[in-house]
Parts: C-alpha cells; structure tokens; sequence
C-alpha cells in the first residue's frame, strides 16, 4: 500500500474501533460491529486486492481485539476478510460510479453477509448461546439498518474530504 493509502485506511479503521468499543454490549456479550462501515468505506477508496486483504485481515483484527463474544477472535476474523472480498467484488461489478444509494446497499448487505458469516463460524467453532435466528434479528438486522446509515454518512464525508483535497491540489499547481 501507497502511504497515503494506509494512512486513510488506518484513520478510517481506527474510526471504526472507537465506534466499536464505545458501543455498548446487547444481551450481555453480544455488540454491534460499526467497524465494517469504516471497512466498506476505506475499501471503496482502495479497490485493488493486495490493499482489499490487508484492510479486511487488520479490521478483524481489530474487531478479534474488541469482541465480546465468547470464542469470537477466529470468526471476527473471517468475517471481516471475507467481507472485504464481497465488497471488492461489488463494487469491481458496478460499472458505473458509486451514489449514496449503492453505498447504502453496500452498508446494508454488508453487513447482514459479515453477521451470517460471523454467526455461522461461530456457531461452528464455539456455539451459539441463542439460536441463529434469534441472534440475526436482534443483532445483525439492527446493525445492518445502522450501518446502512452510517455508511452513507462517512461516504459522503470521505467524498467532500477528497473533493477539498483534490481543490487544495489544483489551487497550489
């Protein structure tokens, strides 16, 4: 990765972890993921594969760090990779520019794609202390309709960001 690339990707995921820890634990063990809005967004500025990977394997990392989930380390981490690789794959299959309204969906099916990832790998490797249902309507359904939101409010920030940026460029050339 270019440094100014690590460097977006590293605010946006540090952005992320905040969120994440500052956000409180539902049913006791169990938290909202916001981590993947900030993964959705540094990868829509980064769309090439080696950079892909390297942002999905530190956000699980990050979220490996930060899990309240008992025996979450393992599926935090593979959900947040292969995540990234859905969202490559995405937005790789639009062949127009990205609008709120993909960005949105992107937010959306995101993050219902990393919850059935997360809970299914959990429920494999560790066992799930509700069932599956249960846990996807009361906390992947939620997270996704918040981070549906989220997403499009850090894409339009990371939008007038770069659009300042590349004014900056212009008016000192």
């Amino acid at each position: 990765m270019k440094t100014r690339e690590l460097v977006l990707a590293g605010i946006l995921l540090a952005l992320g972890l905040t969120l994440h820890t500052v956000t409180p634990s539902l049913f006791g063990s169990v938290k909202p993921d916001f981590l993947l809005a900030t993964l959705f967004i540094a990868i829509l500025y980064q769309p090439k594969l080696n950079n892909v990977l390297v942002i999905g394997i530190v956000a699980g990392i990050m979220a490996a760090l930060t899990t309240g989930f008992p025996g979450g380390q393992i599926p935090s981490i593979l959900d947040k990779v292969f995540t990234a690789l859905f969202v490559l794959i995405y937005i790789k299959g639009m062949k127009f520019s990205m609008n709120s309204i993909k960005v949105a969906l992107l937010g959306f099916v995101g993050t219902i794609l990393s919850g059935i990832i997360f809970l299914g790998s959990a429920s494999l490797m560790v066992g799930l202390p509700v069932s599956f249902s249960s846990l996807f309507i009361l906390i992947v359904v939620p997270t996704a309709l918040a981070n549906t939101g989220l997403t499009v409010i850090l894409y339009q920030t990371a939008q007038l960001i770069m659009k300042k940026d590349r004014l900056k460029k212009v008016s000192l050339t």
